[in-house]
């Protein structure tokens, strides 16, 4: 197979990588290259409910640049991020000229950046760029799996190895290859090397996030491209292992306290507003707690807070008894324990509960005494019924990836390696902590971008290639 262009990846980037070189060049032929079935094609973006961080489609948050590089503990790249914030209005308003709406429906109980989401989450989005480049004439190659890129005899990429679900190969020359197949949050043996022992039974938050195996960055990395990025970070969020629906978060662990299995406290629930600890508490969970699992223990105030239910995507109801020893006979703790923890926490809480407000760090926090500390949202649980949620750690994408600069191209020792580009998960540009609400964001921006700049240098480079001859 001859192709202008190759995409990997059939998530939010490498769909609007492949719609915008449509789009742009309307006669060229582009293929989308995507692991799984149809059906279950979108990668991470089609579980994700897809929050941006924007005020509107026309408008980014104030300080974008700035809360970026603070997110990222200074080691962002100011251009990459320069270019998402000027950029992000353009293509959300691109995706509602293909039929994605917007709302903003709140987000769980925190104040914070403002957010707006599609109506129908990423599901939307996925289904929106696809059928529009399924119209522009982009080729879909289903259950095809990229396992090499193919390098020309000057060092540029001309094509990609690929291999469909019956085991037979396929060899696809292009004139650009756009990588846009996620991080390593399914690959079990990469998640064990760079996280460390014990990472490779990290739970995937979504069907999608469990198709992300790392080829991509593999490819590229044997391609010659820089590694890039935090290898030892990852964007996790706790979540109930009951359910069977994605990302089933359970977000009102500030509001009451957290426990292991043992019934001992192992973190400050209150250090700070939800997407501010979620990534450090189930890092605490999966990594600190015996089973790899806790419970998160609140009373019949949590009832009483407007939109508590935001916070909670668990279908499956909280575990409720009207006694401690009930609610530890349901749960397996140990009574005696959990009588302890919860009469020593009761104790501490002696700041005015008229001051709890659930959607800012109200500063209600536990006396001193308390080990570990509560920072705020500091009341005692006293008022049957408790209830009780059980948590685990779970991975929705890794931070470690290649490098790329703002124009999407992929950087190897020497600059740019021609004909490579590459976008989303798989680029390296989080350190610490994911920004909040940017994720998707920036595939959407980052894999238009990468579309447009390959397409851009498969007519240059097609152009050269005439003149010579």
């Amino acid at each position: 197979m001859r192709v202008d262009l190759a995409v990997v990846g059939h998530g939010a980037a490498g769909l609007a990588a492949a719609l915008a070189a449509a789009e742009a060049q309307p006669s060229a032929r582009i293929v989308v290259l995507e692991r799984t079935a149809q059906p279950q094609s979108g990668g991470g973006t089609r579980w994700s409910p897809s929050n941006l961080r924007m005020k509107s489609s026309a408008e980014v948050t104030p300080d974008f640049e700035a809360d970026m590089i603070a997110a990222t503990g200074g080691f962002g790249d100011r251009a990459y991020f320069r270019r998402l914030a000027r950029e992000a209005p353009e293509a959300l308003q691109w995706l509602e000229r293909h039929g994605v709406e917007f709302h903003s429906p709140g987000y769980y109980l925190s104040v914070g950046p403002p957010r707006i989401q599609p109506v129908g989450g990423g599901g939307a989005i996925v289904d929106a760029l696809a059928n529009a480049a399924k119209a522009a004439g982009v080729n879909f190659l289903y259950e095809c799996r990229a396992h090499k890129l193919i390098r020309g005899s000057a060092g540029g990429i001309e094509g990609v190895s690929a291999e469909r679900a019956d085991g037979t190969g396929l060899q696809i020359g292009a004139s650009a290859v756009v990588l846009a197949s996620g991080g390593f949050q399914g690959s079990p043996a990469m998640l064990r090397e760079h996280l460390g022992e014990g990472a490779e039974s990290l739970r995937p938050i979504s069907a999608g996030s469990a198709h992300d195996e790392g080829e991509g960055i593999r490819m590229a990395l044997e391609a010659g491209a820089l590694a890039a990025g935090d290898w030892n970070g990852m964007h996790s969020e706790p979540t109930d292992p009951r359910s069977t629906g994605p990302a089933p978060v359970v977000l009102v662990y500030p509001y009451g306290i957290v426990v292991d299995t043992q019934g001992q406290r192992f973190f400050n629930e209150g250090r700070g507003l939800v997407h501010e600890t979620w990534e450090e508490f189930s890092r605490a969970i999966h990594f600190s707690t015996p089973g790899r699992k806790a419970w998160a223990i609140l009373d019949s105030r949590l009832l009483d807070i407007a939109g508590y239910e935001r916070a909670i995507r668990s279908e499956v109801p909280p575990v409720r008894a009207g006694s401690l020893d009930d609610l530890a006979a349901l749960t397996g703790i140990d009574a005696h324990r959990l009588r302890k923890t919860i009469g020593e926490y009761n104790a501490a809480c002696t700041g005015d509960a008229a001051r709890f407000d659930a959607t800012r760090a109200d500063g209600l926090g536990a006396a001193d005494s308390l080990v570990p500390p509560k920072s705020n949202w500091a009341r005692s649980l006293d008022r049957p019924p408790y209830l009780a949620w059980p948590l685990v750690g779970s991975i929705a994408y890794t931070f470690g990836g290649i490098a790329t600069n703002d124009a999407a191209e992929v950087l190897g020792a020497a600059g740019p390696i021609a004909g490579l580009y590459a976008a989303g998960e798989m680029t390296g540009h989080f350190h610490g902590s994911a920004p909040n609400a940017v994720a998707v964001m920036r595939a959407l921006v980052f894999g238009r971008i990468a579309g447009r700049t390959a397409i851009a240098w498969t007519n240059r480079n097609q152009m050269k290639t005439r003149q010579a001859r």
